[in-house]
């Protein structure tokens, strides 16, 4: 009897591990906009088919579906909305604010849907259990509609 152990098995696991790793490490990194969102109390399931971006150095970002986001001006985004809505009537635009983007910004987003008739939502992340009021009723501040 021989008392010694063949690593070729083992080797051969390792190096399956090594390229398991190596390709979804790959998935990790999103390629979505960088998006600080405020905190909401309430939260709606609404899926929204189009998205309107604002980062944190106020620049504007647009997309339909699961399409990358795309830069464009207040000009633009009138176009780009009204053509979404034809493809998808039913639908609501969300708008990702950052939350250091000032607040007359996002209202003139807010009414550019509202000039056009498009049912817009303001985009929150939730807020810890801790932070919201105990017994008083929540105010969806996440589903005003334009």
């Amino acid at each position: 009897m021989m008392a010694a152990f063949s690593m070729a098995s083992m080797t051969d696991v390792i190096f399956l591990l090594l390229i398991f790793f190596m390709v979804t490490s790959t998935f990790v990194f999103p390629t979505a906009l960088e998006v600080n969102l405020p905190q909401s109390s309430e939260q709606t399931a609404i899926k929204p088919g189009t998205t309107v971006y604002l980062d944190n150095e106020s620049k504007l970002y647009a997309s339909f579906g699961g399409e990358e986001p795309q830069p464009m001006d207040s000009s633009a985004l009138v176009t780009f909305l009204k053509l979404a809505v034809e493809q998808d009537p039913e639908g609501y635009i969300a708008l990702y604010a950052d939350e250091s983007v000032p607040y007359g910004r996002i209202v003139e987003i807010l009414n550019i849907g509202a000039e056009n008739n498009l049912k817009m939502v303001l985009a929150t992340k939730a807020a810890p259990s801790s932070a919201k009021p105990a017994g008083t009723q929540e105010v969806a501040a996440d589903t005003d509609k334009q």
